[in-house]
């Protein structure tokens, strides 16, 4: 199957980027073929411009748009790799759905109401966290910080297979912490996408 991993953390040597290797890795030693999308790396710029909704309008669709769309169309499977800021995902992700999952492409609103045009993929969110999930829990944050994506974002473009996947107080994880953290990415990649 085709895996398009969408990448959004600034610092090359994160424990994200580390989870991302390791789900590359595995997805491709299992005979898939996976694209990354590394959003800091590319500098994808996150705004929707004004310059941006005078080329939709028009019915043209800037060159760096089009090309995601290309890929996202291309895949069978999205991977979301961030940590989780402020409860929510990076400015540069929530400015790639901005600027790639547009009216006509990734859903339509009608008279009937809004379908989803993204139908026919899976999708798992791997989220890094500081905090702890009995912190999250108490201020009934758990939902809240992958909502947005996985039910806001993915399930409106009609994905509705989403996975979640969380890791808690990465910055304080042991050494055995993290590796049973990249063996439960493993076990939930080979549910998402089986060999």
């Amino acid at each position: 199957m085709n895996a398009l991993i969408v990448y959004a953390h600034p610092n090359p040597r994160s424990f994200n980027k580390a989870l991302l290797d390791t789900a590359q890795q595995t997805l491709e030693e299992a005979g898939h073929e996976v694209r990354v999308k590394d959003l800091y790396a590319m500098d994808f710029a996150p705004v929707l411009s004004a310059a941006d909704f005078e080329a939709l309008e028009r019915g043209e669709v800037p060159t760096d748009i089009a090309r995601e769309q290309q890929d996202l169309l291309w895949s069978q499977a999205l991977i979301f790799f961030y940590p989780v800021w402020w409860y929510g995902r990076p400015a540069i992700l929530k400015g790639w759905v901005d600027r790639v999952l547009q009216h006509g492409f990734a859903f339509h609103a009608g008279p009937d109401g809004v379908e989803g045009l993204l139908g026919g993929r899976k999708a798992l969110i791997v989220i890094t966290a500081g905090g702890s999930k009995a912190e999250h829990e108490a201020t009934d944050a758990v939902d809240l910080i992958h909502r947005p994506m996985s039910e806001g974002t993915l399930g409106f473009c009609g994905i509705a297979e989403v996975d979640v996947l969380t890791f808690w107080e990465v910055p304080s994880a042991t050494d055995e912490q993290r590796a049973a953290m990249h063996a439960d990415l493993r076990t939930r990649l080979a549910t998402l996408l089986p060999a």
